[in-house]
């Protein structure tokens, strides 16, 4: 191009666009290397048969037959990891049935009408099922969750209580300063609180309502003194 050349421009001009399509064409040709790198594959589960394999089993629509398969144990890891239980592993076990009796009350707790419905809110507790809820009069305000009530020869005591006192970070004064969290006292030395660790170690309580630690920090944001709270039925393992 020379001076005062009035194509020169015009040259130039078609030269810049015909690159612009031409690295176009290129970027979609090129393949897609990753946006982002592929997931990893799942690893299996391997985990064998549980003490609550067919409960398990049967909540989960898998065939009821006591024997732990590859695709079982994957339902069951599935079932724990929606249910935030720890570790999720496939393995049918006490946490992980205790979770399953819960999840499967939620649509209607207390369709046998074990807890008295009252005007009031009411604090239910079913020593049968290791479950507890609250309801004021037929709805239900807090959904079930999993507990550990008192062992052989120191059972939750049954019948209706009230909540006395409330310590939010608590210790024992009986059991060598064991922390009781969110403690809501409703009969004696009787409480509903949290209980840092395995819930379901041991067996059972001293007769205390047990929780998990945010279930319940969760019901302490609920309740008051002054409260309901209803006992009732058996523990298993405490018949005699």
């Amino acid at each position: 191009m020379t001076a005062g050349d009035p194509i020169g421009p015009v040259r130039a001009a078609a030269a810049y666009r015909a690159a612009a399509v031409l690295a176009a064409v290129l970027l979609l040709a090129a393949p897609a290397h990753a946006a982002a790198a592929p997931a990893a594959p799942e690893p299996a589960c391997t985990a064998g048969t549980g003490p609550y394999q067919r409960e398990l089993e049967a909540h989960l629509g898998r065939t009821v037959d006591g024997t732990q398969s590859a695709a079982d144990c994957a339902a069951v890891r599935a079932f724990q990891r929606a249910n935030g239980i720890t570790p999720a592993d496939g393995y049918p076990g006490l946490a992980t049935y205790r979770t399953m009796v819960a999840v499967a009350a939620r649509d209607r707790p207390n369709a046998a009408g074990g807890c008295p419905v009252r005007s009031e809110r009411v604090t239910c507790v079913d020593l049968d099922r290791q479950l507890l809820w609250v309801q004021r009069g037929s709805t239900v305000v807090f959904p079930p969750v999993p507990v550990r009530t008192g062992r052989d020869d120191q059972e939750t005591r049954p019948g209706r209580h009230e909540i006395y006192w409330r310590s939010k970070d608590h210790v024992s004064t009986l059991y060598d300063d064991a922390p009781m969290p969110y403690a809501q006292f409703f009969d004696g030395g009787q409480a509903l609180h949290g209980r840092p660790g395995d819930l379901y170690a041991h067996g059972g309580s001293a007769g205390c309502v047990n929780l998990s630690v945010p279930d319940a920090e969760r019901l302490w944001n609920l309740l008051d003194e002054g409260d309901a709270v209803y006992v009732w039925g058996t523990k298993p393992g405490t018949e005699d």
